[in-house]
């Protein structure tokens, strides 16, 4: 058994100094389970990805910067039939944040998301009106760590109108009334490893911002989950990401009810550092994974 951890070029691009360096927390559980391993970037031309046994996907935090030549590899390696952790199919699939549309069919609640394909016309100011909203939110329908991700007031759109236009004449764009939870509570993270809660976290925001990663400022604490919401989530992973290694559910509660905004399912930082169990619980679900129980 020969492992490549797959991770990507500019380690410095999406890293934060705030929090524990999982890639290296990897690499502490591979040792310990006596397995051989290299981290290769995914990238790199020279990597003769036909010499592993297993591929563990755990930080291409640029895949959205290069994408189609992400998309390339993916096929390449789907083409190897080489054993993929999450697998090929899968990320692809929560590649593009259209899948989103698939999970609301399936009957699960998302954050109301309309979709925007570039070089379409649009005029930003009717989904103030469908929303009804004074605050509306956009990002890439490929991105991550919040890039590209704006929010405009009505007057603001009208002031920056010719320059989101442009913005969003390069790439398709996704757009979401601005959710007032996230600045007044958070969002939750939830960690499932092999389909199994294993953890959960709440991410605020630093006062000012809306944006709630960590390597904004944004703040991490601990969540321990009412059973009931784990009934409801458990739902969700079963139906998109039961097979997955790991899956994040990122979301926020109205009312009693949780509104998906992001099911990762690709690069997730996994928040290892906030409960004593999730180590363990990523080790045991490695190992089962690759077959060593």
């Amino acid at each position: 058994m020969r492992i490549a951890v797959v991770t990507y070029e500019s380690k410095i691009s999406y890293a934060a100094t705030n929090v524990l360096d999982e890639d290296k927390i990897l690499a502490e559980i591979l040792i310990d389970l006596g397995l051989e391993f290299k981290f290769e970037i995914w990238s790199d031309t020279s990597v003769k990805w036909e010499t592993y046994s297993h591929l563990l996907v755990k930080s291409p935090w640029d895949y959205f910067d290069r994408y189609s030549e992400f998309l390339d590899w993916c096929q390449r390696i789907k083409k190897l039939g080489i054993p993929v952790f999450n697998d090929i199919e899968t990320i692809l699939w929560n590649s593009d944040k259209r899948y989103l549309e698939e999970v609301q069919k399936q009957g699960f609640q998302i954050v109301p998301t309309r979709f925007l394909s570039k070089q379409q016309p649009f005029d930003l100011a009717e989904y103030f009106d469908v929303f009804k909203t004074d605050q509306l939110v956009l990002k890439p329908t490929v991105s991550g760590g919040a890039k590209n991700t704006i929010k405009l007031d009505r007057e603001m759109w009208l002031s920056k109108k010719e320059e989101m236009i442009g913005l969003m004449a390069t790439e398709d764009f996704m757009v979401q009334p601005f959710v007032k939870q996230i600045v007044e509570e958070g969002e939750y993270s939830y960690l499932y490893f092999n389909g199994k809660f294993s953890h959960a976290v709440l991410k605020s925001a630093k006062k000012g911002d809306f944006r709630v990663q960590h390597f904004f400022g944004g703040n991490i604490s601990k969540v321990l989950p009412k059973p009931e919401d784990l009934n409801c989530l458990q739902q969700l992973v079963n139906a998109f990401a039961k097979n997955c290694l790991y899956a994040r559910v990122d979301g926020v509660w109205i009312e009693g009810v949780f509104y998906l905004m992001e099911l990762e399912l690709i690069e997730p930082y996994l928040f290892l550092f906030i409960e004593e169990q999730a180590i363990p619980n990523y080790r045991g679900a490695i190992k089962e994974k690759l077959d060593l129980i």
